[in-house]
């Protein structure tokens, strides 16, 4: 069994059916013939988020029949993923949901029409000239991460020929510009904050240079300014997708399916001709379209207001997923876990995030209406948390947790001194402040070294609580208050918010000496 037998002549869906594998309800070579003269979606990133994902959600629009557009994919930085994970295979992947359970679905995902690479040197840079310049382009969206996003000086001054993703679609939206300042929409589905803003930035950043430069006339940026031609919506996407997973790969070989090899290209991306992702899946998209839009709400999507996608992620990210995984992050590192789902089955643990969502997050949380709170926190806690199949360790969400903690708990913090609600309803959320300070200090609770993970603050925050030893009796921590009245790593002044001398009581019981962790952690976990 293999991906392209599906063109064959001779191919038999029934023994693939037989297997599993959900098969294309729609004629692709008709959706690949109508998608070439009247193309509709350009997406940017051709990695496993949008196979897993955007491309899957079309799939399953097309298999609806009530469309017949594909998306075109265009990869503006590893130009070895389309040699080697799309071409091969005809455009076409499998995606393998891995659910919480422990079965798998298996599918295959057509909807990707054509691969090109997007830059200057290839061929395929005047084929995404030609898509551009068509009036049946509605949209083009992205999936390269939030670090795609930048540009700095030596790339602004590259003229039209820049090598950072946003000034090649900036330098495509001038050949939409040229062709008559046809609409388009600029679709971020990124996972960070007000993405579209962010995209909006550097497209504004190249426009404007050129203009100054001479290089383009000033109607240009007139053009991409123009809201009624060119609009940056916002969106919330949440799907975990790991690399291509040894399991998935036995699991397949077992099918007799041939194409699940790993691939890793020079620049070190992970790919597959399969990708495995979790069931679990949100995509939630600000509906600001200027020339129509693929009906991706047909596979899913939510379309709605700004305000909404504001809401929906302000939840995720303050309530019911970010702060629960730094809370399991911070204590599993403690407690010497390497996997998040083997921390689900610790009672502790386990009943530490599913109390600070529902009993002390929940309560400031604004309902966006198109997600429902705890419908969302219970998916999380039930399925997505737990799921075997997800090699997600504490270790890598530990990353950068000085960075986080202002966003996850500061904003819950400063919501409940605005609204005037009880700061006693405040327990575990503390300790998760407090548990900081002792994991700052790389010792497990058994006593052994651990590697704290990188953050860019870890030297100065580690020489703060350096006085600090664990299991040493009477010593002093007023260093603390040095730590505790930082609003750059809080959010706020935690002594100003009345949360700091709790918070440092915390942190000596934290302290006592080994074992000291999981004792705290199982006496305030059952206290609340």
């Amino acid at each position: 069994m293999r991906l392209t037998d599906i063109f064959s002549s001779n191919f038999n869906p029934s023994e693939w059916e037989a297997k599993g594998y959900q098969l294309p309800k729609f004629n692709i070579m008709a959706v690949r013939e109508k998608t070439a003269k009247e193309p509709t979606w350009v997406h940017f990133g051709g990695g496993n988020i949008f196979r897993a994902f955007p491309a899957s959600i079309l799939n399953d629009a097309l298999n609806t029949g009530k469309y017949d557009r594909g998306v075109i994919v265009a990869e503006t930085f590893d130009f070895e993923v389309v040699d080697k994970a799309y071409t091969p295979y005809n455009n076409l992947s499998l995606l393998v949901s891995l659910k919480g359970d422990g079965t798998v679905e298996k599918k295959v995902i057509a909807s990707v029409t054509e691969a090109l690479k997007a830059d200057y040197q290839f061929a395929d840079w005047q084929r995404l000239c030609e898509i551009f310049r068509n009036p049946t382009l509605q949209m083009i969206s992205f999936t390269i991460t939030e670090k795609g996003y930048g540009y700095n000086e030596a790339d602004l001054q590259r003229g039209l020929k820049p090598v950072f993703a946003l000034g090649k679609v900036t330098a495509l939206l001038y050949e939409r510009y040229q062709a008559g300042e046809l609409p388009l929409t600029v679709q971020s589905m990124d996972n960070c904050s007000h993405n579209g803003d962010r995209v909006m930035a550097g497209v504004f950043a190249y426009a404007e240079r050129w203009v100054n430069d001479g290089l383009v006339p000033a109607a240009f940026a007139d053009y991409v300014r123009d809201k009624t031609k060119v609009t940056f919506p916002w969106s919330m996407i949440d799907k975990i997708t790991p690399r291509p997973h040894e399991k998935v790969k036995e699991l397949l070989a077992i099918d007799r399916f041939e194409d699940n090899n790993y691939i890793e290209t020079e620049k070190h991306t992970f790919t597959a001709p399969f990708v495995n992702a979790e069931e679990t899946q949100y995509l939630v998209i600000e509906d600001d379209y200027t020339n129509g839009r693929p009906p991706l709400h047909l596979g899913g999507a939510l379309y709605t207001t700004r305000e909404t996608v504001d809401k929906v992620e302000t939840m995720k990210v303050t309530t019911c997923l970010n702060p629960l995984h730094t809370a399991m992050s911070i204590f599993g590192c403690m407690l010497g876990y390497t996997l998040i789902s083997a921390e689900m089955q610790d009672d502790d643990l386990r009943s530490f995030i599913q109390k600070i969502g529902y009993i002390e997050a929940m309560p400031v949380v604004t309902d966006p209406g198109v997600l429902n709170p705890y419908e969302f926190i219970g998916a999380v806690i039930n399925r997505r948390l737990p799921n075997p199949f997800m090699p997600d360790a504490p270790q890598r969400i530990a990353m950068d947790t000085s960075q986080k903690l202002p966003i996850r708990f500061g904003e819950t913090i400063k919501k409940y001194i605005a609204r005037g609600l009880d700061m006693g309803n405040l327990q575990l959320i503390p300790l998760t402040l407090a548990g900081y300070a002792r994991y700052l200090k790389g010792i497990k609770d058994n006593g052994e070294p651990f590697e704290p993970s990188p953050d860019p603050m870890l030297e100065e925050l580690q020489a703060i609580v350096a006085p600090l030893e664990i299991g040493k009796a009477d010593q002093n921590f007023s260093c603390l208050h040095t730590l505790y009245s930082r609003s750059d790593v809080f959010g706020l002044d935690l002594y100003e918010a009345g949360l700091g001398e709790q918070i440092e009581g915390m942190v000596k019981e934290l302290y006592a000496g080994p074992g000291a962790v999981r004792a705290t952690l199982h006496k305030y976990v059952s206290e609340r």
